[in-house]
């Protein structure tokens, strides 16, 4: 893919792109250079999981890029990093025909469906024995996409295998997927690929934690979640999914005049070599090729075991004859080719029976019904409990007490019953009655009109204040090493911690001799705890755990205010007029910053030391910007809102939430919506570009 000489120049020129990120006046072949590194990193970072370079400093470099080609918009080229960001929503996804039919594989459950499979293709080709390449079977949405003269012209899905729907923009966000390679240096002038989108399993679990707060059921499996995903008509949702993208099949191509059939196209193992060589993620590094079928099971069988070991869901191995000649000569039946063959692995299925139903209480007062089973093994682990998350999705399925019920789990994905088996119901099964009080604190539960979970609103909760407490020490939020779950629970059984303050002025001396406990370890929790004071703004925001604030968002109301405590001061209104804040979470952080119990807290953690002012909005008084006020609108140029914002501070000027005759000045991008037209009609108001900006203070 690239030589070692090549990956040091590449290094080299990436320290010299960041030294000159003020600089926008380069030549051509600097800005294509500056392009080439940054696919660099691309690669690193999506197909090895190897980056170089730090997540700041790729930043830094694709900001430098945006900025070159805003200066000299005539250089951009369809396949430059930058043209991944979409703008606006897709409004439809019209049909797009295969240029060749996508066709079902004829499938395998037991090796004697392959020694039946290698008879035919050893009957139709005359040969003794045949090379096959094996390689796994992906469990995601297909996709077939189109290269033309180097460049990604079109996505589409598989559809009904003739034609799918053609979804290129949500395609170009996935960074797997190049958008230019190289295939003219191999002769190819037009080439269509098939692949699978996925969801590896860590950002699946994420994303299921994501809507299981927000109160609807998870998602079943990373496939439904992946094919999903390409759908979307707002491209840039598509790019926060994560999805990934593995190439598996050239499916057609055609070469420019006079060029000879390149060697990587006369095998199949040799196609999957060159789309890894140009940058694609194919499944190169999981490949065997053998001869003969005997090698061939027995890699299958090798890798049913060790399936759970790969990052991202395969539901079998597909067996393909490696040579393309011999292929074409096997050719394929209406429904598949006679040349590839899916050996499904075992269904991870069991059946047990529902012997009752306990309740958990959440951080936020989420009520979640949890079914206690017989104990049995599927998919190498004991199950005895499955979330079944809440009182509509009983009804739904009408699960009942005493139920025989069929369960599944897919890989490291949480286990989940997939239906009660009704015709073998006795009469003696019970209906699950949903508790109308805490099961915890016995406060009376409450459910929003538009919500189907049941919450437990009394914030005193025992159930709530420890999973609050966990939820604040954990990595992603005060990242207190150290405390952890258990721990958390266990102090709060002692009665050493009662609260989020509590975890500051914790009795270390009360811990020694403890199990668990030795010197080190309190001395190395201490130093965690004082570490975690220093944690900037936005992780305490999201440590707090009020409900609907994830990382982003904690993010955006950090960049708002200068003092955490400013929030009480906000109007819903103010609040929706953040990025990507609307009612619904506007009214949870109102409601937060409402209850007195919490202000107490939060001037607590402010005498123990925590840092609720936000290190990066001083104000600068004397700036020529100063006594101004600003707001910015839709998507700019180059400049990111919260960039913007910060160089209006770094100049005086103080940011408004919202349009109002307060305001001196509107700075509009793309897209710019109400803000924009309520502007206009306030004399007073200024309206500017970015570049007008920019021009005010002393950028251009």
């Amino acid at each position: 893919m690239y030589s070692k000489d090549k990956i040091q120049s590449l290094q080299k020129s990436t320290n010299a792109f960041i030294k000159k990120e003020q600089d926008t006046s380069f030549e051509k072949e600097e800005i294509e250079q500056l392009r080439e590194v940054l696919r660099f990193h691309e690669n690193r970072y999506y197909i090895l999981n190897d980056p170089l370079i730090s997540d700041f400093e790729y930043d830094q470099l694709f900001k430098l890029l945006q900025k070159i080609e805003s200066a000299q918009p005539t250089l951009i080229t369809p396949d430059s990093p930058t043209q991944r960001v979409a703008k606006g929503l897709t409004k439809d996804f019209p049909p797009a025909q295969h240029l060749v039919p996508m066709l079902s594989l004829d499938n395998s459950y037991n090796s004697d469906d392959l020694i039946d499979f290698d008879r035919k293709a050893r009957e139709l080709s005359g040969l003794s024995k045949i090379e096959y390449c094996v390689e796994p079977k992906f469990d995601g949405g297909s996709i077939s996409v189109i290269y033309e003269n180097d460049l990604l012209v079109r996505g589409a899905t598989r559809g009904d295998g003739v034609e799918g729907d053609e979804v290129t923009q949500n395609i170009k966000q996935i960074h797997s997927l190049p958008l230019s390679a190289k295939f003219s240096a191999y002769g190819i002038q037009q080439i269509e690929i098939r692949g699978e989108v996925l969801i590896n399993k860590k950002n699946f679990a994420k994303y299921n934690e994501q809507i299981i707060e927000e109160g609807y059921a998870p998602l079943a499996n990373p496939r439904n979640a992946a094919a999903g995903s390409l759908r979307i008509k707002d491209p840039t949702e598509v790019a926060k999914r994560n999805l990934e993208a593995f190439t598996y099949h050239v499916s057609y191509f055609s070469l420019y005049k006079d060029k000879p059939l390149p060697e990587q196209l006369t095998t199949h193992s040799n196609t999957l070599q060159l789309l890894w060589d140009l940058g694609f993620r194919s499944p190169e590094k999981e490949k065997k090729v053998f001869k003969g079928i005997e090698d061939v099971i027995q890699y299958c069988i090798h890798f049913e075991v060790e399936r759970d070991r790969l990052p991202y869901e395969i539901d079998g191995m597909v067996i393909k004859v490696n040579s393309i000649e011999l292929q074409d000569k096997l050719g394929m039946t209406s429904h598949h080719p006679r040349w590839a063959i899916a050996y499904k692995f075992k269904a991870r299925q069991a059946t047990t029976k529902l012997i009752a139903v306990e309740y958990q209480v959440g951080r936020t007062g989420a009520v979640t019904p949890v079914a206690k089973l017989d104990p049995v093994a599927i998919g190498g682990v004991t199950v005895s409990s499955i979330s079944i998350h809440n009182e509509d999705y009983i009804i739904e399925k009408d699960l009942r007490i005493g139920d025989a019920v069929l369960i599944e789990r897919a890989g490291d994905v949480i286990p989940q019953i997939v239906k009660p088996l009704t015709d073998i119901r006795t009469g003696k099964e019970t209906n699950i009655e949903f508790p109308k009080e805490c099961p915890v604190c016995k406060s009376k539960l409450f459910k929003e009109a538009e919500e189907a979970v049941w919450r437990c609103i009394n914030i005193e909760c025992p159930a709530q204040v420890v999973e609050r407490m966990i939820h604040f020490v954990s990595k992603d939020a005060m990242d207190i090493r150290g405390f952890g779950d258990a721990n958390v629970r266990k102090f709060y059984e002692l009665g050493l911690l009662n609260d989020i303050p509590g975890i500051y002025n914790l009795d270390f001396n009360k811990l020694i001799g403890r199990e668990g406990f030795g010197q080190k370890s309190i001395e190395n929790l201490q130093v965690a705890i004082e570490q975690s004071k220093t944690q900037p703004l936005h992780r305490l925001l999201y440590a707090l755990g009020i409900r609907f604030v994830g990382e982003t968002t904690a993010k955006t109301l950090a960049r708002s205010i200068h003092h955490l405590l400013d929030l009480k001061n906000k109007s819903l209104e103010d609040l929706q007029l953040l990025e990507d804040i609307g009612p619904k979470v506007a009214g949870s952080v109102f409601h937060f910053f409402s209850n007195v119990s919490n202000i107490d807290m939060l001037q607590q953690l402010e005498k123990i030391g925590l840092q609720l002012y936000n290190a990066k909005k001083e104000s600068v008084s004397d700036g020529n910007l100063s006594g101004q006020t600003f707001l910015f609108t839709g998507t700019m140029p180059t400049l990111k809102r919260s960039e913007a914002e910060a160089m209006a501070e770094a100049n005086g000027a103080q940011i408004l939430t919202g349009v109002s005759t307060k305001l001196n000045y509107l700075v509009v991008g793309e897209n710019a919506g109400s803000k924009l037209e309520k502007a206009k009609k306030i004399n007073t108001v200024k309206i500017l570009t970015e570049d007008d900006f920019l021009k005010i203070i002393g950028k251009k």
